[in-house]
């Protein structure tokens, strides 16, 4: 069949699948080649940056790390060390024991006789046992003494010595927020591959956004923002009823193009051991996605017509191979698995790059299975959460 024949004999239901999936492959291109590619180019023009910075650290401004503990004896001891011997000229760690029970405290004293730079604080035992994070890190953010506030959590440890110093030269005198990213290290479990391409992903999300100038949330594992931008706003005031999510939304409240810088670096990086199995992912996923309707503007519906966009493609790619296998329309058939090809080599060459910059492992050929499974795996689990209340 030659082109001209080939044309005229499509119906026009055939012309309009075939005209949506052309529009819909060009919507998720500018995705992946505008939005998200965005952290690792911003990766790769500060190494461009750091090969020629020559600014005096000592100019630099000083920082504490916040850290709120309960029943985190173990993790203290795997953690604390290496956030305490952090490579930098002028920095604190405060931690805030959070009315543990268990060895917390003798744990404390002692890395507390060895580094001069932690201080320690309590939250005293409350008759409900009541694990009230928000006024434990609003204590923790009291007693630190200098005005950027870097936080972090006891299951979590920074990459390199340089973790601050990467933070502190990313704030300038316009810029109060400064989000991080986190890698996750987990040893064993079978969907071990999805999780680590789930909180790839994630992270590639909220820091394209960020990048593009529409902030909208920060992971308490690794970011940063000024002490007055908190105390400001009213600390976790709006968010006293919510059980979690206190630092996504405070963020999500405060942030904007103006104030909100990130730092994607290996040496900016930290890797967190809050996974240990399937079901402690679940439970973390839920809260965040229960957390995420409580985000004010609109910035997540750009990632929500994403999700869409996506769902759509694989549809009409669907429907146009069965068009073209059914009715031998075999330009159709070509025609669908080329620009399914090409979307795939360019998410596989964003996906990967961005993966390099966030320390996480390569994905090839499961990139269209978790690509298709991560919204319906985010649902069953807001639907789950949504029985039980």
């Amino acid at each position: 069949m030659n082109t001209t024949s080939f044309v005229f004999n499509l119906s026009t239901t055939q012309w309009i699948i075939t005209g949506l999936y052309f529009a819909f492959f060009i919507i998720q291109l500018v995705y992946y080649l505008y939005l998200f590619r965005k952290p690792y180019r911003h990766a790769a023009n500060n190494n461009k940056e750091n090969d020629t910075f020559s600014s005096n650290e000592k100019e630099l401004p000083g920082i504490s790390i916040i850290i709120t503990a309960k029943n985190e004896a173990e993790n203290l001891r795997k953690n604390l060390s290496a956030i305490l011997e952090q490579d930098y000229h002028n920095f604190e760690v405060v931690v805030v024991n959070n009315s543990s029970t268990d060895s917390t405290d003798d744990v404390l004293d002692s890395f507390r006789a060895r580094y001069p730079n932690l201080y320690v604080t309590f939250l005293p035992i409350r008759p409900d046992d009541k694990n009230d994070k928000k006024l434990a890190l609003s204590l923790g953010m009291k007693a630190a003494k200098h005005d950027i506030l870097l936080f972090i959590e006891p299951d979590t440890k920074p990459l390199s010595n340089k973790w601050v110093y990467e933070y502190a030269k990313t704030f300038d005198k316009e810029k109060d927020i400064v989000i991080g990213a986190c890698q996750l290290e987990i040893e064993k479990s079978f969907f071990k591959k999805y999780i680590l391409f789930d909180n790839l992903f994630s992270g590639i999300k909220y820091t394209s956004m960020a990048l593009a100038e529409k902030p909208y949330m920060g992971i308490g594992r690794n970011m940063a923002f000024r002490k007055n931008l908190f105390f400001d706003n009213k600390g976790f005031s709006s968010v006293l009823n919510m059980e979690d999510g206190e630092d996504n939304i405070f963020i999500n409240r405060v942030a904007t193009k103006e104030n909100t810088a990130v730092v994607l670096s290996q040496k900016s990086m930290v890797v967190s051991s809050v996974v240990d199995s399937i079901s402690s992912w679940r439970n973390i996923k839920t809260r965040y996605l229960t957390t995420r309707r409580y985000y004010n503007g609109n910035r997540t519906k750009i990632l929500s017509f994403e999700i869409f966009s996506r769902y759509v493609f694989y549809a009409l790619f669907a429907a146009l191979c069965t068009i073209g296998v059914s009715s031998s329309l075999y330009l159709i058939l070509l025609f669908a698995i080329l620009l399914f090809l090409i979307r795939y080599s360019i998410q596989l060459m964003v996906i990967n790059k961005n993966s390099k910059v966030y320390n996480a492992v390569s994905f090839y050929f499961s990139i269209p299975l978790f690509d298709l499974a991560k919204p319906i795996a985010n649902h069953l689990f807001l639907k789950r959460e949504r029985k039980k209340e």
